[in-house]
C-alpha cells in the first residue's frame, strides 16, 4: 500500500487527498520575478510562451530525426536484401559450371556395375546440389518443345522460316528468382 492510500474498515482502499502543490522557487528555475504581481504574471506568461515554442521546435526536430531514422532503417534493410541477392547470384553463377560438368558426365551410358554405381552417385550428388540451389530460387529453364523465346533461349542453329521451336538443348539455362542468369543454349526447328 502506498503512502497516498488507506484501508477502510469495509476493506475498500481509499485514496487520500493530494498534497497541495507548493509553488517552485523561481530562483531554482532561473527566474527573477518582479515584486509587482502583474509584471510577474506577464513575465511568467512570456517564459511559458518561449518554453512552448522551444518545446515545439524540439518536437519538430525529434519528429524529423525519427523519420530520418525510419528511412535509414528501411534503406539499410533494402540494401541488405539487395546485397544478399547479389551474393546469392554470384555463388549460384559460380556453381553453374559444376552443374554443366555433372550434366556432361551423366550424358554417358554406364556399362559396368562400377560405372553404374559411380553414375548413381553422381546423379544423387547433382540432384542434391540442384535441390540446394532450388531452395535459393534457382529454376531450370524449360527447353525442348518450347516456342523459341530470345529472353530464355540462345540459339545455335535454326532451320527454316516460321514459328521456331526448341528441338535440342545443348546447355541448360537457369533463372534465379525470375531473373535469367544464363539462357539455355539450344537448336531450333520450325514448329508444326
Amino acid at each position: 500500500m502506498s503512502d497516498r492510500t488507506r484501508d477502510r474498515e469495509d476493506g475498500v482502499v481509499e485514496a487520500l487527498p493530494a498534497e497541495p502543490l507548493h509553488p517552485a522557487d523561481p530562483h531554482s528555475l532561473g527566474l527573477e520575478l518582479p515584486d509587482d504581481s502583474e509584471a510577474a504574471v506577464e513575465l511568467l506568461l512570456t517564459e511559458l510562451r518561449t518554453a512552448r515554442e522551444e518545446a515545439g521546435t524540439y518536437l519538430d526536430v525529434l519528429k524529423r530525426v525519427a523519420t530520418d531514422f525510419d528511412n535509414y532503417r528501411k534503406r539499410t534493410t533494402k540494401d541488405s536484401a539487395v546485397m544478399l541477392a547479389r551474393a546469392t547470384e554470384k555463388v549460384v553463377r559460380g556453381l553453374l559450371p559444376v552443374l554443366d560438368t555433372f550434366d556432361a558426365a551423366l550424358a554417358t551410358e554406364p556399362k559396368t556395375d562400377t560405372e553404374r554405381k559411380l553414375y548413381s552417385g553422381m546423379l544423387n550428388t547433382r540432384e542434391q546440389l540442384l535441390d540446394a540451389l532450388k531452395s535459393e530460387g534457382l529454376e531450370v529453364i524449360p527447353t525442348i518443345g518450347q516456342p523459341f523465346d530470345p529472353e530464355l533461349h540462345e540459339p545455335v542453329s535454326a532451320g527454316g522460316d516460321g514459328a521456331l521451336v526448341v528441338s535440342e538443348e545443348l546447355r541448360r539455362g537457369y533463372r534465379l528468382r525470375d531473373k535469367v542468369i544464363r539462357a539455355a543454349l539450344v537448336a531450333l526447328e520450325v514448329g508444326e
